[in-house]
């Protein structure tokens, strides 16, 4: 039975829409993300939208409020991690928010990363095929499949709409 675990993943761009804030693991020795770069985001509440799950997600770990937030895509991610868990994301990039992001969270540091550099970053290897999507000026929405064993994505596809 398919019964993913649903959440979001926002992109947050700086006013000059150059630069992205990831979060860098390195907290929790027991996190599966350690040492690698990310997005914002996390799993999402009974009795919440969508949007309301990005909005809170970006809220408790970056302490900024989404102004403007545009829905790129999503990704079903089949086996994902050490333990195989199905998942099922909404990709958002954030075009402007409120407030000053803090400097680091309960998972790790908050950095601003030039767009153009990010795959110099230590990331999921699946999530090259995908980052290129959320930053291009292709207004149509991406949804696509990734299914992984273990660590490594097996494959990529996507449709544009």
């Amino acid at each position: 039975m398919y019964t993913p675990i649903l959440a979001t993943l926002g992109f947050i761009m700086s006013p000059d829409k150059k630069q992205t804030l990831l979060v860098y693991r390195n907290k929790r020795p027991e996190d599966q993300h350690l040492g690698k770069y990310n997005g914002l985001g996390g799993k999402m509440e009974p009795g919440e939208h969508v949007y309301d799950c990005l909005k809170r997600e970006i809220f408790e770990e970056a302490g900024i409020v989404c102004k403007k937030a545009v829905l790129r895509g999503t990704i079903n991610w089949t086996g994902f991690g050490p333990q195989g868990e199905d998942w099922f994301g909404f990709i958002y990039r954030v075009d402007s928010f409120s407030g000053e992001p803090r400097m680091s969270n309960e998972e790790g540091i908050l950095e601003w990363h030039a767009v153009a550099d990010l795959e110099k970053l230590p990331m999921w290897e699946g999530d090259r095929f995908f980052l290129p999507l959320i930053f291009d000026d292709d207004p149509r929405q991406f949804h696509g499949y990734m299914p992984y064993q273990g660590s490594k994505p097996l494959s990529w596809n996507y449709t544009r709409l």
